[in-house]
C-alpha cells in the first residue's frame, strides 16, 4: 500500500523544527545545575570545545545520514543504517533510534504535564504566600497521585493523559502539524527567556533580605561565566560537559535522521544542522544561565545556589520566587517561566514520535493518523509505571537506561558506522553535497579520529565510573597499578543495584528495609519494560527485513 510521504513546507520551518527538537527540558533544567555541580564557569572551557569536536560533528553525521536514507525511500534509523552499511545485523542498531524515543517520551512527557499544570496553578494563584518550603512540598504532593491539589481525582494522571492527548493529535497531522508547532513555538520560548533574561540581568542586589543580606544575582552570573583554565585538566568536568551535550542536542535518539530524511536530496544540510545547533546553543548558554542560576541567587544566595542546585530547582523553587516580584508580575513571571519550559517540551516530544511514524508507515503502509495513535497509546501503557511509581524511581530508572546510556551507545555506534563502515570519504561527500557553506576539511579528521574516540571514552567512562566521580585522583592510581573502586553510578554498579544493596545492608529499621527491597523490585519492572519494548522495536525490524525480502527490496 502507497502511502504519501511528508515533506517540510519551508527551510524555516525546518529549522525551527530542528532547533525545537534539540531545544528542550535540559536547556533549562539540566544546563545550569550541571554547570553549577561542576564549578561554574570551569564547566564552560570544556562544555564549548565538547560542542565544536563532538556536538557538530554528530549533527553532520545525523543530518546526512538521514538525507542518505531518504533517497531511498527511508525515514527511520534501522533502514537509513541498512541503507548505508548493508548487512543484517547492522541495521539493528537502528533500533536504538526508535526505542530511546519511545522510552524517553514515556517520562519526558510526564515533565512536559508538569508544566502545562503549573502554568494552571499561576494563573490560580496557588502559590500566592507560599514559603519556599511550602512550594517545594506541593510538588512533592503533586507526584504523589493519591494526593489532589485541585480536587481532582488522580490530578497528576489526568494532566499527564492531557499531555499524551495534545502530543498525539499534533503528530496525527504529520511534518505539518509539528512545523507549525515549531514556527509558534520556538518564538515565543525565546520571548519568554528573553523576557525573564533581562529579570536576571537587573535583579542585583535588589533582592536582598534579613534572612539572605549578601544575595547578589551578580554572583550567581559572575560564578557561571567566570573561566577557569585549571578545569581543563579535570577529567570529571570534560565527563560531565561530553554528556550535556548529548542532552542539549537530541544526537543519539534517531529524531534528526528521521527529520532530515524528508529533506530533497539537493538540499543543504551543512549549514542547516550548524544553524539548529547554534541556535540551540543560543538558548542553552545563553539565556539557560540568565534564568534560575541568577534569579536564585539573587534572592538566596549564590551560597544557597551551592547547595540547593537540583533538578527540581524549576518547580520547588522558582514559583517562590516569582512571588517577590508581586501579584501581578508574579503571574506573569510564572506564565513565561512554565510556558518557555512547555514549549521547550513539546517540540522535542513530538520530534520523538516522528522514527516510530516513518518505520510504520515505510514498512507496513501505516497512515499519519494510525501511526501517531499508535505512538500515543505505547506512550501511555509505558509511561503510566513512571508517574504512578514517581517516588519508587521508575522515573529516573527510564531516564538512566534510556535518556544517558541509549544515547552514549547508539551515538558511539552510528559515528564508527558512519566514519570506518560507510566510509568517511562517502560521508563527506555527503555532508558537503548541497551545502551553503564551506565545511571546514578539519572536520573530516574530527568526525574520523576524534569524535569516535570521545565516544567510546564517554562509554567507558560510564561503565567504570571511579568512586565519587573523581577522575584524576583514580586515573593516577590506575596507571601505578593500584585500580579504583567503581561508583554506585556506574553501569555496571547501577546493573547490580549497588546504591540500594548498600542502604540495605547499613538500615536497621525493618520498615525501611522493605521499602528498599520493594524499590528493586519495581526498578526490575521498569527494566523489564524497557527490554521488552526493545524486543519488540527488534522483532518489528525483523518482520520488515522478511517482507522486503519477500518483496525483493531487502538487502544481505
Amino acid at each position: 500500500m502507497s502511502v504519501k510521504v511528508d515533506s517540510w513546507g519551508s527551510r524555516v520551518g525546518l529549522i525551527l523544527a530542528m532547533a525545537g527538537n534539540a531545544v528542550g527540558l535540559g536547556n533549562f533544567l539540566r544546563f545550569p545545575v550541571q554547570a553549577v555541580q561542576n564549578g561554574g564557569g570551569a564547566f564552560i572551557i570544556p562544555y564549548l570545545i565538547c560542542f565544536l569536536v563532538m556536538g557538530i560533528p554528530l549533527l553532520f553525521i545525523e543530518w546526512s545520514s538521514g538525507r542518505y536514507g531518504g533517497k531511498f525511500g527511508n525515514h527511520s534509523t534501522p533502514y537509513i543504517l541498512d541503507s548505508m552499511v548493508k548487512g543484517r545485523i547492522l541495521k539493528y542498531i537502528g533500533v536504538f533510534g526508535i526505542f530511546t524515543n519511545i522510552a524517553v517520551a514515556a517520562y519526558y512527557c510526564y515533565i512536559e504535564s508538569w508544566t502545562m499544570s503549573y502554568v494552571y496553578h499561576t494563573l490560580r494563584g496557588t502559590f500566592d504566600g507560599m514559603s519556599q518550603a511550602e512550594v517545594a512540598g506541593f510538588f512533592n504532593s503533586y507526584t504523589d497521585i493519591a494526593y489532589s491539589t485541585t480536587g481532582i481525582p488522580y490530578e497528576a494522571v489526568v494532566f499527564y493523559v492531557i499531555c499524551l492527548l495534545l502530543n498525539t493529535y499534533i503528530l496525527s497531522k504529520g511534518i505539518g502539524g509539528i512545523e507549525k508547532v515549531a514556527k509558534i513555538g520556538m518564538p515565543l520560548l525565546i520571548l519568554f527567556g528573553v523576557i525573564l533574561a533581562v529579570r536576571g540581568l537587573t535583579l542585583g542586589t535588589s533582592g536582598a533580605s534579613d534572612i539572605f543580606p549578601n544575595a547578589n544575582a551578580w554572583d550567581g552570573l559572575n560564578f557561571l561565566w567566570t573561566p577557569q583554565y585549571e578545569s581543563i585538566l579535570d577529567l570529571k568536568v570534560w565527563m560531565a560537559a561530553a554528556g550535556q551535550i548529548f542532552f542539549t542536542l537530541s544526537v543519539g535518539m534517531g529524531t534528526i535522521h528521521c527529520y532530515a530524511a524528508y529533506i530533497d536530496s539537493k538540499d543543504d544540510i551543512a549549514l542547516n544542522a550548524v544553524s539548529a545547533g547554534f541556535m540551540n546553543e543560543f538558548v542553552e548558554v545563553v539565556l539557560g544561565s540568565l534564568i534560575v542560576v541568577p534569579i536564585a541567587a539573587g534572592y538566596l544566595g549564590l551560597d544557597w545556589v551551592l547547595q540547593n542546585a537540583g533538578f527540581g530547582m524549576a518547580f520547588q523553587t522558582m514559583p517562590y520566587l516569582f512571588q517577590q516580584w508581586g501579584p501581578a508580575l508574579s503571574i506573569i513571571a510564572g506564565v513565561c517561566w512554565f510556558g518557555l519550559l512547555f514549549f521547550a517540551g513539546i517540540t522535542s516530544s513530538l520530534a520523538m514520535g516522528t522514527p516510530w511514524m516513518g518505520f510504520m508507515r515505510d514498512e507496513f503502509g501505516w497512515s499519519k493518523n494510525k501511526g501517531a495513535w499508535s505512538f500515543g497509546a505505547m506512550i501511555l501503557i509505558i509511561g503510566l509505571p513512571t508517574v504512578i511509581f514517581y517516588k519508587e524511581g521508575v522515573f529516573d530508572e527510564y531516564d538512566y537506561w534510556a535518556g544517558t546510556v541509549s544515547l552514549v551507545v547508539f551515538a558511539m555506534l552510528e559515528t564508527i558506522l558512519f566514519s570506518w563502515i560507510f566510509g568517511m570519504d562517502k560521508g563527506w561527500r555527503e555532508i558537503t553535497s548541497g551545502a551553503d557553506i564551506k565545511v571546514p576539511n578539519i572536520y573530516k579528521f574530527i568526525i574520523k579520529y576524534i569524535t569516535p574516540v570521545m565516544l567510546i571514552i564517554i562509554f567507558l567512562g560510564s561503565l567504570f565510573k571511579p568512586l565519587d566521580n573523581k577522575w584524576s585522583e583514580n586515573v593516577s592510581s590506575f596507571v601505578t597499578g593500584n585500580g579504583w573502586t567503581l561508583d554506585n553510578g556506574s553501569i555496571i554498579k547501577t546493573v547490580m543495584h549497588a546504591g540500594i544493596r548498600d542502604q540495605i545492608a547499613l538500615a536497621t529499621d525493618p520498615v525501611l528495609i522493605e521499602q528498599l527491597q520493594d524499590k528493586i523490585l519495581y526498578l526490575n519492572l521498569a527494566r523489564i519494560l524497557l527490554v521488552g519494548l526493545f524486543l519488540f522495536i527488534s522483532s518489528l525490524v525483523y518482520i520488515a527485513f522478511i517482507k522486503r525480502r519477500r518483496e525483493g527490496r531487502a538487502t544481505l
